[in-house]
């Protein structure tokens, strides 16, 4: 293993949003710098070293970026053990923190935000980096046609996608709403969502599946489950429109992986960093967050002009790539780590 300059733990062995953001950064930026993850359950593709190692590795200066409170705790705790550590914190919260996390933040030599809107709920100075999307993995399909076929997807009309987990925070029964509206009119309109609900959200899903029924849509909008990644990225190349309809969320990637493979986005302004990543009429669209009267109007604009729709498809992937590489998000990262370590 090379000189080990920077350490970016995963403490949290279920997939979340964050230990995606590990999983794609580090392979990138270990590229151009000595970076390793640590933490359980990574896999042997993302250069890591065991927890138990830390504190045996040669003493001299190393970046920790920690993007969770317990991470935080940890790098304290290894700097009080005596490891030469330069502390950095990710936040992408939207919200005001805890007095215990505005403590942990205090103490960090230097902290990332993940959009303008995160930076503001911070109360000291910070760097705002927005997340890239690897367009190597996202990009568009060669043949949608056969794609479709292969996923079971209908051949004719417009396929619409929501991908995520499946609970009152996702705003599912948002679009549910707008399908109760607009489908019976437009025949070859099909919606998929994929994703898990778990624990209470499996009652809420099967309320949304019982209006979808009593509606005859049952048929056109399914509930596919939690799907292999793999087969997530096929769907984002295969529909004709994604549509993020969250409350909320920290950044949101959906909206950038769907445009990254050619598919135009909808999504809620004021969410996450939608507003930052869509162009209204030249990527996809924007409607008022929780309103499931503005998604239905957004939706209509959307599906009802196919022409201007399928000519987003080359402009969504181009704004990727101008705006929000891996890449890009990997460099700037790491041009904060070398300044730490100077």
């Amino acid at each position: 293993m090379t000189q080990i300059d920077v350490i970016a733990p995963n403490l949290k062995r279920r997939l979340s949003g964050v230990t995606t953001t590990v999983l794609r950064l580090v392979p990138v930026q270990a590229r151009e710098i000595g970076i390793v993850a640590t933490g359980p359950g990574l896999p042997a593709s993302v250069p890591h070293l065991p927890l138990w190692r830390l504190p045996f590795l040669p003493r001299r200066p190393r970046v920790w970026h920690a993007r969770r409170n317990n991470e935080m705790v940890l790098g304290l705790a290894l700097r009080a053990l005596g490891m030469d550590l330069k502390l950095l914190f990710t936040s992408a919260a939207q919200r005001h923190h805890k007095p215990f996390t505005k403590r942990l933040i205090a103490r960090m030599d230097r902290v990332v935000a993940t959009s303008p809107q995160a930076a503001s709920y911070l109360e000291r100075p910070a760097t705002v980096i927005m997340h890239g999307i690897d367009t190597e993995v996202f990009h568009p399909a060669e043949d949608r046609a056969a794609l479709r076929a292969r996923l079971g997807l209908p051949e004719d009309g417009l396929v619409i996608g929501c991908f995520g987990r499946i609970r009152p925070q996702k705003g599912q029964d948002l679009l549910v709403e707008a399908a109760l509206e607009l489908l019976p009119t437009r025949p070859d309109v099909h919606i998929v969502f994929t994703g898990r609900a778990v624990g209470a959200h499996e009652g809420w899903q099967r309320e949304l599946e019982a209006k979808l029924a009593a509606a005859g849509l049952s048929d056109r909008v399914r509930f596919l489950g939690e799907r292999p990644w793999a087969e997530v990225v096929q769907l984002y190349q295969a529909i004709d429109l994604f549509v993020a309809p969250a409350r909320w969320e920290g950044f949101g990637l959906t909206p950038l992986e769907a445009m990254a493979c050619g598919t135009p986005a909808l999504a809620c302004d004021g969410v996450g960093a939608f507003d930052a990543q869509i162009v209204p009429g030249e990527t996809g669209a924007l409607c008022a967050r929780d309103d499931a009267a503005a998604m239905t109007e957004a939706l209509r604009g959307l599906i009802d002009d196919r022409a201007a729709l399928a000519a987003m498809r080359d402009r969504a992937r181009a704004h990727v790539m101008a705006q929000f590489t891996i890449e890009r998000e990997a460099h700037a990262l790491i041009a904060i780590y070398r300044e730490m370590l100077a």
